[in-house]
């Protein structure tokens, strides 16, 4: 993954809206959700959702696609994927994690 499309991804998620937005996709999973669910749930104006649906969408965090008269959104599994991906590329120096809590921890 390239150094600009995580910094471009991070920023996306570096809003609060936005990522409440993310969260709320990431539940949802594949079957996505509508701009006025998501606007509802989160209690979000649907103005400013657009803006930060549009964030996100740039950022190739999530995407859309209609579906007769709806419009849904859900997360980029596979973008999500390759950013976690990269931030935890060197975890534990190399090594392989264990899932103890405390193991990737530095004094």
């Amino acid at each position: 993954m390239e150094e600009s499309h995580v910094i471009r991804s991070l920023a996306a998620l570096a809003h609060e809206a936005r990522l409440r937005v993310f969260r709320a996709l990431v539940v949802a999973g594949a079957s996505g959700l509508t701009p006025g669910t998501l606007a509802e749930q989160l209690s979000i104006a649907p103005n400013a959702l657009s803006f930060h649906l549009k964030e996100l969408s740039n950022a190739g965090l999530i995407h859309s696609e209609r579906q007769g008269r709806n419009l849904l959104y859900s997360a980029t599994f596979p973008a999500m994927n390759d950013l976690l991906a990269y931030l935890t590329e060197n975890c534990c120096q190399g090594e392989n994690c264990l899932t103890a809590p405390n193991l990737c921890q530095r004094p």
